[in-house]
């Protein structure tokens, strides 16, 4: 895959009007990532498509479910230590549309425990900023960042 290919415009496309030989690009794709043609010669002959044509769309043609991928995000909550605190910042997080993947939490000392998620934010109903800025607002958490996001 090309490193520029999301600086260029992206179309949703009707499979019905893709000339022939995108489709049997994208059929000889699916046959070597799924192990059902050994090389793209193995492939090309299967699909009775031209490698030379293979290679000018395979890096411009994709499946839509490739290109939509999940959205991972992983935060850092710094908390008071109070009863009911984890549940309630779940709730939020629930309810924003997100699903959690995975939580740690530290051992409270001091009154205070270190939390961190890492959320699937797909389905998520707002902006990511627009959750930030709701649980910044719980009274009991007192720091919260953004370690990591990507998929």
């Amino acid at each position: 895959m090309r490193k520029d290919r999301f600086d260029k415009k992206f179309y949703l496309v009707r499979e019905d009007v893709l000339p022939e030989a995108m489709k049997k690009t994208l059929d000889a794709k699916e046959m070597i990532e799924r192990g059902k043609a050994e090389s793209v010669w193995d492939a090309v002959q299967k699909v009775d498509l031209s490698r030379s044509a293979f290679y000018k769309y395979r890096d411009t043609v994709f499946p839509f479910h490739t290109v939509v991928k999940e959205r991972l995000i992983t935060l850092f909550f710094h908390l008071e230590d109070r009863s009911g605190t984890l549940s309630h910042l779940l709730g939020v997080v629930a309810s924003s549309g997100c699903n959690v993947l995975t939580i740690h939490q530290t051992i409270p000392l001091q009154g205070r425990a270190n939390v961190t998620l890492s959320l699937n934010v797909t389905q998520m109903g707002i902006e990511i900023e627009e959750l930030l800025a709701r649980l910044r607002k719980l009274e009991f958490v007192e720091k919260v960042e953004v370690l990591g996001t990507g998929a």
